[in-house]
């Protein structure tokens, strides 16, 4: 057994420890509302709205410091077992094994894990105040002009978006103030050469089936080093267009289809 107190305040690492050793310590983490992470090998049994049995093998165990159980196996990102926040948890050794109860009242569910080998023990004073953000993705952007078509220019009115073309989709095809047909090509991340010339190849496809002006407007964050050149020498445009900004409008926005704004 390996005993290592990174900070007595933070972190507590044992390394392969005895199981009653373990039962201690998994419980003074509980009463102090600590993260734990248990790795051993163990069985799962679950009683509840249904039951389940997982036979034995090496797996990871964290429980969190709101009574979140989470049991995962050495693949997969998915749980093969939890319990949400607000279980009862105990721990305590039975038969020469560790136990670790989790039991949720309503509806009532229990997970029993039953370990009869640890590897690693680890109680964590975790402290995490961070505000979470999530920035729109290239659909979140694209819908957010279509509900807000302002963000490309006063007077752009979308007619349709994906629309197939020769070379592929257009994200936002549409029509400005002066009547002038207008493909509108969304990039989340800074937006280079690349982007450019696909965006010149859908106003080429455009033409040859039209026989009026097309303006071509390239929206992104920002543009990596040569493509503002590019754009200028092949006489299209360019709108900054932030991820971030677009993120607000939507959550602003009720909820309701693209298709009721075109």
């Amino acid at each position: 057994m390996g005993k290592e107190v990174l900070s007595e305040e933070t972190i507590e690492v044992l390394r392969n420890p005895p199981l009653q050793d373990a039962a201690r310590t998994i419980t003074d983490g509980l009463r102090s509302h600590r993260t734990l992470l248990i790795i051993g090998n163990c069985r799962v049994d679950y009683q509840g709205r249904a039951s389940s049995k997982l036979k034995p093998g090496d797996r990871m165990v964290i429980i969190k410091r709101d009574g979140s159980v989470l049991v995962h196996r050495p693949t997969g990102y998915d749980p093969v077992n939890w319990q949400p926040p607000g279980c009862k948890l105990q721990a305590y050794t039975e038969k020469g094994n560790l136990i670790v109860r989790a039991v949720r009242e309503r509806p009532r569910e229990t997970i029993t894990i039953q370990f009869n080998k640890l590897y690693l023990l680890t109680s964590m004073a975790l402290i995490d105040r961070g505000e979470f953000s999530l920035y729109a993705s290239e659909e979140d952007m694209q819908r957010a002009v279509l509900l807000h078509p302002d963000l490309i220019e006063e007077g752009f009115k979308p007619i349709t978006y994906e629309k197939k073309v020769e070379p592929g989709f257009i994200d936002v095809y549409g029509m400005d103030r002066d009547g002038r047909l207008v493909i509108v090509e969304i990039k989340r991340g800074t937006a280079g050469r690349e982007a450019v010339l696909q965006l010149a190849k859908y106003i080429g496809s455009v033409k040859g089936e039209v026989n009026r002006e097309v303006r071509g407007i390239l929206a992104a964050p920002q543009l990596a080093k040569g493509a503002q050149k590019m754009l200028i020498t092949l006489g299209l445009e360019y709108k900054r267009l932030d991820p971030k900004r677009c993120a607000e409008l939507l959550r602003r926005s009720s909820v309701r289809k693209i298709s009721e704004f075109l």
